[in-house]
């Protein structure tokens, strides 16, 4: 029994594209194994499937599942996708426009404009703080000095605050020196960056980028040269294929 419309995405349709309407996605399910269909509403096409469920939980397999459906349009030549946000579900397609396309129209038209020929990628950097700070004793050897001469003495409050202050100060500059060679060397590639927050104590950075299109086999090798460059400093998860959540933002 269908709950109403869940909705994974919006495509640019242009005049004499209404034969879109009968796409079907056949190599990948919606979420609860529906089928995924796309419906044209005057310029805009709506991937969507039927829900069956009022509320969905936001579980690893279907933000996977919501995620599949979005990159399986762009594989198949649709690369200006706007994704929606997960678990979006509307009654009818009477709100779909009264509260998704006109009022959001204008401004959706304007964000197909400046994703035409780009594509998000994100670079994910991870490191253990632990073997990074026995990195910091051994090439700072001021610092590790200054600790040494403190082990085995009774320290009061004010000593402790002390070095562990000097401690945390280096690495903080440690990893932003890490994080700028990163940013200095992806950067040239891009038309526009989002640092995000740290998933993760051990996450130290989490950044998107919109590139051309056909930049991305560069943007790549320039990833493969930072971990080149640095070998066993860190782990880099790169994404070379995703919707581009991080810009297109509607206010």
């Amino acid at each position: 029994m269908s709950c109403g419309i869940y909705l994974y995405g919006i495509l640019p349709i242009a005049e004499g594209q209404d034969n879109l309407l009968d796409v079907q996605f056949d190599q990948v399910e919606g979420l609860d194994k529906q089928p995924i269909q796309m419906r044209t509403i005057d310029r805009f096409g709506v991937l969507y499937s039927e829900a069956q469920q009022g509320r969905y939980l936001a579980s690893r397999r279907n933000l996977l599942g919501h995620e599949r459906v979005l990159e399986t349009a762009m594989k198949a030549g649709f690369r200006n996708v706007l994704p929606l946000r997960f678990g979006l579900t509307v009654e009818n397609w009477a709100m779909v426009e009264s509260q998704l396309l006109t009022p959001h129209g204008t401004q959706m038209e304007a964000l197909f404009t400046k994703l035409e020929g780009y594509r998000e990628v994100s670079v994910k950097v991870f490191w253990e703080p632990d073997a990074e700070l026995q990195k910091l004793m051994i090439e700072d050897a001021d610092l590790a000095a200054q600790r040494d001469r403190l082990a085995g003495q009774n320290l009061n409050m004010e000593q402790v605050i002390r070095i562990g202050q000097s401690i945390e100060q280096a690495a903080v500059m440690r990893k932003d020196a890490l994080l700028e060679v990163f940013r200095k060397t992806l950067s040239p590639l891009s038309i526009e960056q989002v640092e995000n927050d740290a998933l993760t104590d051990a996450m130290i950075y989490n950044a998107a980028f919109l590139i051309p299109w056909d930049s991305e086999a560069a943007f790549s090798d320039l990833v493969d040269s930072i971990d080149i460059r640095y070998p066993n400093r860190f782990k880099i998860r790169y994404n070379n294929f995703t919707a581009p959540y991080n810009f297109s933002q509607l206010n």
